[in-house]
């Protein structure tokens, strides 16, 4: 696995590289949820790029961004065992040559005034803005990122769309520990006794799943609420909404695709999830 750190000689390796390009971005503390997308990556193309980068643009809480998990070495090692090509492993200098004020305001609209992009400010425009300049240093053929950042994936898919990127977005679904959470860097912060509790999320999901043909949204909802409450979550939103665009819906549509997504404290982290009903 080649190990690079500028952008110049990424691309000078990259076009010597015959066949489709599938890219893996990722903020390290890989895990194997990390691991499915580059199997994944490796599957629909010849040479598989997995970036390694911990955004400050994108972090609106700055003690989240100072205390975000480095596990740099055994990253390494999970990267080189499972066969990935070549790691990006830029600066903060490299990325941002200008300097971190100097940021662009990218076209985010709804999706920027819901959930993530309500409960944090600037976030997705990070989100935007260190992705387009991944995807540009790299000129993937495929980018592969996890269902589990549901409004996300949307936000990437909207920027592809509106730059004409010349990429295909590949969603992969979420992996799961074995009592159902999600799999994520930030678990690795939980405490041993909020990790017995983190996995409330995923047993409230599947509660509203269950009971979706006999009771309102809305009944459950507080429920799922109440639960994670006395858990000693902190819940911030459960919302039912239209998988493709993200419109909130009051009630149950069968004739839509939907998604219920959760957000909610444990403690200083901060989890979500979702489920697709």
């Amino acid at each position: 696995m080649l190990i690079i750190k500028q952008i110049t000689d990424l691309q000078k390796v990259l076009a010597k590289s015959e066949g489709n390009i599938g890219f893996v971005p990722t903020m390290g503390a890989l895990h194997q949820g990390h691991m499915s997308l580059i199997n994944k990556a490796k599957q629909d193309n010849k040479c598989v790029v997995c970036s390694i980068f911990v955004n400050p643009t994108q972090f609106n809480d700055k003690n989240d961004y100072a205390k975000y998990p480095i596990t740099l070495d055994s990253d390494i090692e999970k990267l080189i065992l499972i066969g990935t090509d070549i790691l990006f492993l830029p600066s903060v200098a490299e990325m941002y040559p200008n300097g971190l004020e100097e940021q662009e305001t990218y076209p985010i609209g709804y999706l920027d005034t819901i959930l993530d992009g309500k409960f944090r400010p600037g976030h997705f425009n990070g989100v935007s803005q260190i992705v387009h300049k991944l995807l540009l240093a790299t000129r993937p053929s495929h980018l592969y990122m996890g269902e589990k950042d549901f409004q996300q994936c949307l936000v990437v898919k909207q920027l592809i769309h509106q730059f004409n990127i010349p990429v295909q977005l590949v969603i992969c679904p979420t992996l799961r520990e074995h009592d159902g959470l999600a799999m994520s860097s930030r678990n690795m912060r939980l405490t041993t006794e909020e990790r017995k509790q983190a996995n409330e999320i995923y047993k409230g999901l599947v509660f509203i799943q269950d009971n979706k043909n006999q009771v309102e949204f809305e009944n459950l909802k507080n429920t799922v609420w109440t639960l994670l409450e006395n858990a000693k979550f902190i819940p911030e939103y459960i919302v039912l909404a239209d998988a493709d665009t993200l419109e909130i819906l009051d009630s149950f549509n069968h004739t839509k695709k939907m998604v219920v997504l959760v957000a909610a404290k444990l403690g200083n982290i901060r989890l979500i999830d979702n489920m697709r009903m």
